[in-house]
């Protein structure tokens, strides 16, 4: 152990940071980073936060990536996740392939959408949950092509659009800046001496 931490680790941290003060809702990370975060988080300031198997349940305590939870502590079947959906009471982390500087997301083709170049996902549930509950975006590679002007197909639903729609569709759309700490001592990598680096983190959008 240096006492260094890695950019991986705090990514991590970045992301368990989102949940912070969420409570007892269900956690939906997308992602091996984003599944890290939120395990972290429960691990340490939100204990609260329910987090499933991947699947059907919902695990106790603390468990590595392609493991299974030791403890099962409730059953979460397919239908129920529309009831928590519909509450508000999910928040989500994807990862988008076009996002727009009002937070429109696409991640269901690039191109014209009559005839995409690249055919991805689908927009699935991303509309649903971006006007019910909090929504979190992990963009792990940063470039013109993820960052784009105007996304190609709307699947998540960004402000500018929310806001037309009226103040239910826009009631969880804000901005949580989300800036771990490095241990004390540490410094984070890329970063010279006395600058801060900051993550500036988009949830609920």
């Amino acid at each position: 152990m240096t006492g260094e931490a890695t950019r991986a680790e705090i990514c991590a941290v970045a992301c368990a940071e989102a949940w912070r003060n969420d409570g007892e809702i269900l956690a939906s990370p997308i992602g091996s980073i984003p599944t890290i975060g939120a395990r972290l988080a429960r691990a340490t300031f939100e204990p609260d936060l329910l987090l499933t198997d991947g699947e059907a349940m919902l695990g106790q305590g603390t468990w590595a990536l392609g493991a299974r939870p030791e403890v099962i502590e409730g059953w979460l079947p397919y239908r129920t996740i529309f009831d928590l959906i519909a509450a508000g009471r999910r928040h989500v982390m994807m990862s988008p392939s076009q996002i727009d500087r009002y937070g429109n997301a696409n991640i269901s083709a690039i191109g014209d959408f009559r005839r995409p170049t690249v055919a991805l996902l689908g927009v699935r549930g991303a509309p649903g949950n971006t006007v019910n509950h909090p929504t979190s975006y992990w963009v792990p590679r940063h470039s013109a092509r993820t960052f784009v002007p105007s996304v190609d197909m709307v699947s998540g639903v960004g402000y500018d659009r929310a806001a037309r729609a009226g103040s239910t569709a826009a009631r969880y759309h804000h901005l949580r800046r989300c800036q771990p700490r490095s241990p004390r001592g540490a410094r984070r990598p890329g970063a010279s001496g006395g600058r801060r680096s900051r993550s500036r983190k988009r949830r609920g959008c």
